[in-house]
């Protein structure tokens, strides 16, 4: 297998970078570069801007707004967007809902949404984990009773992400508990601003307001706002999880945070020498790097195997993508920790109204506050997605055979 790059997906790189570097507003790329969050309204102008371009929604089919790049470009296009670094596309909408209303909704849910998801005229969350249904999400008890022309929605859902911007939420429901779990599973689309909708805040860990929980009384969904068949959501939910978790190894992330750890660390100094110099600091680095590249590798094959993969069916090499993105990202918070030393202890929560989490004033340079956050933040990334104890179930069963 030839994982080099074409002298033409060579120039599409170039193509890609020039276009950020021309228009992504800097002071959004700045705060990526120092590891905090964008807004709403930087996610907002920035895929607007994409979608000027036609590159919003790169993954979709060329009549619903796609580009029509093979896998390739879609990987370089990706790569360049999380390296550079640039917001991403709204996941929810583009990457997961999206993908899914494509492939499976009727005609009226492709032209009603697809067109408001690619410019972001909606802002979309997820509505699949609930309490005490987590990795096994096949276990959920949010029930749909159909009545007439409308499903009666009611349970929870728990760490819906940005559930507090949502115009819709698409959720995974219960409409049938006679079957096996799997079997009796729905995937609908709920409008937010229907009566019977709770959005209660949860605040995390690094003291911010990212997820929420999510209560159904008696909310009523029309019926066609069913995609595909009732029933048959699993189907569509693995679908949909396949996608997520091969985007979420984000190898360009870790890219970049390497490239910032290599500059933080040629500034910040143990005595007179930097810790850069330090020869167990670079022994880290370097075992850091050869992972990264490792799994770059790993990402290009199973890219390269999409050429031959049946359409609409996930390939279950990207648990293994999960699964090391998720542990090299993580990593990359440790070392910044290691670099950013005691001036990671104290800092501020970065939400708008919320309370400090200490009493004493920040100290040390700008671009240590963001440390201990993402640190924290981010033990999430090897449970969201599908946790990666379950992850290597899969591998065990579908590439092992075990």
């Amino acid at each position: 297998m030839d994982l080099r790059f074409t002298p033409e997906e060579r120039a599409f790189r170039q193509e890609v970078r020039t276009f950020f570097q021309e228009n992504l507003p800097q002071e959004i790329r700045q705060k990526m570069i120092d590891g905090r969050h964008p807004s709403k309204d930087d996610i907002v102008t920035w895929q607007k801007i994409l979608n000027k371009k036609g590159w919003a929604v790169p993954n979709w089919p060329v009549e619903w707004g796609g580009t029509g790049w093979d896998p390739v470009r879609q990987y370089i296009f990706l790569d360049e967007l999380q390296s550079f670094p640039a917001p991403s596309p709204l996941q929810f909408g583009v990457y997961m809902v999206g993908p899914v209303i494509a492939q499976f909704g009727n005609e009226a849910q492709k032209k009603h949404f697809l067109p408001r998801i690619a410019n972001i005229d909606d802002w979309w969350c997820q509505g699949f984990s609930e309490p005490g249904s987590g990795s096994d999400l096949a276990s959920l008890k949010t029930k749909a009773v159909r009545e007439g022309d409308h499903y009666i929605v009611n349970g929870q859902k728990t760490w819906t992400t940005l559930g507090q911007y949502a115009d819709w939420i698409f959720c995974l429901v219960r409409t049938d508990a006679t079957v096996k779990k799997q079997e009796g599973i729905s995937f609908l689309l709920i409008d937010m601003k229907t009566p019977g909708i709770t959005v209660r805040p949860i605040q995390t860990i690094d003291g911010g307001h990212e997820v929420n929980e999510v209560f159904f009384d008696d909310v009523k969904v029309p019926v066609e706002n069913l995609v595909g068949q009732e029933n048959k959501g699993w189907d569509y939910a693995k679908f949909l999880l396949g996608n997520e978790r091969t985007n979420i190894a984000r190898v360009g992330v870790s890219k970049q945070r390497i490239r910032r750890l290599k500059e933080l660390a040629a500034i910040e100094r143990v005595g007179d020498t930097p810790i850069l110099e330090n020869p167990r600091f670079r022994e880290k680095l370097a075992a850091l790097e050869i992972e990264l590249k490792a799994l770059e590798m790993t990402q290009l094959r199973v890219v390269a195997a999409e050429r031959t993969r049946e359409k609409g069916k996930p390939d279950p090499a990207s648990s293994i993508l999960k699964i090391k993105g998720s542990e090299i990202q993580q990593a990359t918070t440790e070392l910044l920790l290691e670099v950013v030393g005691p001036y990671a202890l104290p800092y501020v929560s970065e939400d708008e109204g919320d309370e400090p989490l200490s009493n004493e004033p920040p100290v040390g340079p700008d671009w240590a506050g963001p440390a201990a956050p993402t640190y924290f933040n981010w033990r999430k990334i090897s449970i969201y997605g599908g946790s990666n104890e379950i992850q290597k179930n899969i591998i065990a069963k579908a590439i092992l055979g075990l």
